[in-house]
């Protein structure tokens, strides 16, 4: 039974779609338009653009994340995985390739494999190559950049190595030694609460709540990324934009830093980069599509609550310097 609180939600919502729709149909916006000045009528019209492009893929992303995470047990996916803790990296950077879980919704589902005895580096391997690997991803990446082979080949082949790398060095780091947090039921020997899930519970029901559930969660990171995205390609000097986006040094710092703080879904993210893909150099494009997924400041928060902070520290250090000397060597190799 849904709580008076999902209740209480589910009336805003259908409240704002209501009136939303009110001002679709009777509102007159003609009058209301020669109002505004054209920079924030241009800022309305980019923001709209990656909005409409990016929601499709992140319908598709999310109902495929909660069949998965209503139909298939963790227990299935650890059988596939060899006991050999070098053995056994490739195929979780292939098991990430495989299911389509975003950044959203791979925290959790990591620390529920660790509990049950998947080796910490083999957990960090599926954390940073899921959410960029998976085939919804790379449907919209290749719609949103029209195919462009070297954004394609250098996401998804630079993310595949470098998942492998961040695991090595994790393992290297950590011996796989514990470093998760434990709540105070755990520890006192109970059901863990995420674990949990009633025998009779209708499993179709669930996952459409799951899946309406994540929407909305992944919605307000998407909305707030394109409307950054917008003022960013509105009010930000040219000249400036120009100069940040042809140091190829410089230029994929800013963009990883940027794909930091947007905390845009992996799903949705080709989107807001390919609007940026006239300023800036592929390489930086290239360092906002494998960084933004593998760490943002959304993700940051729950990795603290998860892990212990220690782990959390490095993982961050090492997914930031492995992201950003890759690029660098892409750019001078390949581009």
């Amino acid at each position: 039974m849904r709580t008076s609180n999902n209740l209480f939600k589910d009336i805003i919502g259908l409240l704002l779609i209501g009136f939303f729709l009110y001002l679709f149909f009777f509102m007159d916006m003609k009058d209301f338009s020669e109002k505004i000045p054209g920079s924030w009528l241009n800022v309305n019209t980019i923001f709209l653009s990656i909005v409409i492009e990016a929601v499709p893929f992140i319908l598709l992303g999310v109902f495929a994340s909660a069949l998965i995470q209503t139909f298939v047990s963790e227990e299935k996916i650890k059988k596939f995985l060899p006991k050999n803790a070098f053995a056994a990296i490739i195929p979780a950077a292939i098991l990430g390739a495989i299911f389509p879980i975003c950044e959203c919704a791979i925290i959790p589902v990591v620390r529920r494999l660790i509990k049950k005895g998947m080796p910490l580096h083999v957990g960090v391997v599926f954390l940073v190559g899921a959410p960029i690997l998976n085939p919804v991803v790379v449907a919209s990446t290749f719609y949103a950049f029209n195919g462009d082979p070297i954004i394609m080949y250098g996401r998804f082949g630079l993310a595949f190595v470098l998942c492998i790398v961040i695991g090595l060095l994790m393992l290297l780091l950590f011996d796989n030694k514990n470093q998760l947090r434990w709540t105070k039921n755990e520890l006192q020997g109970r059901v863990d609460t995420e674990d949990e899930q009633p025998a009779t519970a209708n499993k179709w029901k669930a996952t459409f709540y799951h899946a309406s559930d994540e929407f909305f969660d992944m919605g307000k990171y998407l909305i707030a990324g394109a409307f950054i995205a917008s003022l960013f390609q509105t009010f930000l000097d040219r000249d400036v934009l120009v100069a940040l986006g042809s140091n190829e040094v410089l230029s994929p710092a800013v963009m990883m830093a940027f794909a930091y703080v947007l905390s845009l879904c992996s799903e949705a993210d080709a989107f807001v980069a390919a609007s940026f893909g006239s300023t800036f150099t592929t390489g930086s494009i290239l360092a906002f599509l494998i960084y933004g997924p593998m760490l943002d400041l959304k993700n940051t928060f729950m990795l603290f609550a998860y892990f212990k902070t220690k782990f959390v520290l490095a993982f961050m250090a090492v997914v930031t310097i492995v992201v950003f000397a890759a690029i660098l060597i892409f750019q001078q190799i390949v581009l």
